[in-house]
């Protein structure tokens, strides 16, 4: 018997367009069952985007009815498993299936409760461009990844639509990682969207499983130190100032006259006055003492210094905290058997040496290292780099 709105299969429905339908009819929709199975089982080589995006695989038929139909592109289904009552929504990346099947990503197949050859009803729809999508890993290794929007825009161009409650995966760096859609805007009466030329708003959600750090306070005197009042034993806390003031190093420190001496003997080695090495006659300068002082040695000009008894004392310090604060003590020079070697040794001795001699006076004689001396006339003749042949 004849029903109204119902028209044969025509072949040349979809080639000629919507303007060759019949008046009165309405776009009809794809509505088809097939036994779904995991990607895995897709005979051929493994195809990891495949089981880690949002499309499925469908049978030639497919094609060949959809091609007949009014489907606007892109091509969207939604999935129903009426036994379980689940649904949701993915894309279509191939038509190379087995007649009769339907072959799904494996997170897919856990979203709906489906079991390898449970039938599954495929309908054709429509669905909005996403604005806004607000995810949730389930795993903090997901913090681990440095770059999340790089990695996301990269694992949605397997993906043609989203759905809310979803937890698809993708893959990255050989881990797999889960995410859930918690929210889609346009929410609409399917809350799911389309992903594909659009520019999508994400927001992310905490973590599954993620703990804040707890956090130390950065003061100086924490609150759970002093108890009823009283500070702990070990050295005196400070809640304001330096290091150096927290730990009254102007108590402990060198004098400032000791640390400038002694700064200036190790950075120096000429402390002696220069000598010439052209002696004038008969000038014999005694030998300058040099300013370092020697241990031991007392010094009538100036009074011995008063011994301090406040000397550098043992640092109660915070864990994890450093001080550098104290004056440099050089190391004294030892020598091979490792006796301490004195400091006032002049650095320069002796006088001068010249290359060609001079007349000296009677009764002073200046050695002159190089010279020789004339017995018979009591002259000395100077040495000369080179001498001619006589």
């Amino acid at each position: 018997m004849f029903r109204p709105g119902y028209w044969p299969d025509d072949p040349m429905e979809g080639i000629l367009g919507a303007g060759t339908m019949r008046p009165g009819a309405a776009p009809r929709r794809f509505d088809e069952y097939y036994r779904c199975y995991p990607v895995a089982m897709l005979p051929g080589p493994e195809r990891e985007n495949v089981n880690h995006g949002g499309k499925v695989i469908m049978p030639p038929s497919a094609l060949d009815k959809l091609t007949r139909l009014h489907i606007t592109y892109p091509m969207l289904f939604e999935l129903h498993n009426g036994a379980k009552e689940r649904m949701t929504h993915a894309g279509v990346l191939e038509f190379i299936a087995e007649e009769g099947k339907i072959y799904l990503p494996f997170w897919l197949m856990q979203t709906l409760l489906l079991e390898p050859g449970d039938l599954l009803q495929i309908k054709s729809t429509d669905l909005p461009p996403g604005q806004f999508i607000k995810l949730q890993a389930q795993s903090t290794a997901f913090l681990d990844i440095s770059d999340p929007k790089a990695v996301l825009e990269n694992a949605f161009r397997n993906f043609s639509c989203l759905t809310k409650g979803d937890v698809f995966t993708f893959a990255y760096n050989d881990q797999v990682y889960e995410m859930a859609v918690l929210e889609t805007k346009p929410s609409g009466t399917k809350n799911a969207i389309s992903v594909l030329e659009t520019d999508l708003e994400v927001d992310f959600a905490t973590p599954v499983g993620y703990e804040e750090p707890q956090r130390t306070s950065g003061a100086s005197t924490p609150g759970s130190v002093v108890k009823k009042g009283k500070l702990p034993a070990g050295g005196l806390l400070h809640p304001q100032g330096t290091m150096a003031q927290s730990i009254n190093y102007a108590a402990i420190a060198p004098e400032s006259t000791a640390a400038t001496s002694g700064a200036k003997a190790v950075s120096s080695n000429f402390l002696s006055e220069g000598q010439r090495l052209n002696a004038k006659k008969g000038s014999k300068a005694p030998t300058p003492q040099a300013s370092t002082p020697v241990p031991g040695t007392a010094n009538p000009q100036r009074p011995p210094p008063t011994r301090r008894t406040n000397g550098p004392q043992p640092l109660r310090l915070p864990p994890n905290q450093l001080f550098f604060g104290y004056a440099i003590k050089p190391p004294k020079p030892r020598d091979e058997n490792g006796r301490l070697v004195p400091q006032d040794q002049p650095r320069f001795q002796g006088i001068g040496q010249t290359l060609r001699g001079k007349k000296k006076d009677e009764g002073s004689v200046t050695p002159t290292s190089g010279s020789e001396v004339d017995n018979q006339t009591g002259k000395s003749s100077g040495r000369t780099l080179g001498r001619n042949k006589r």
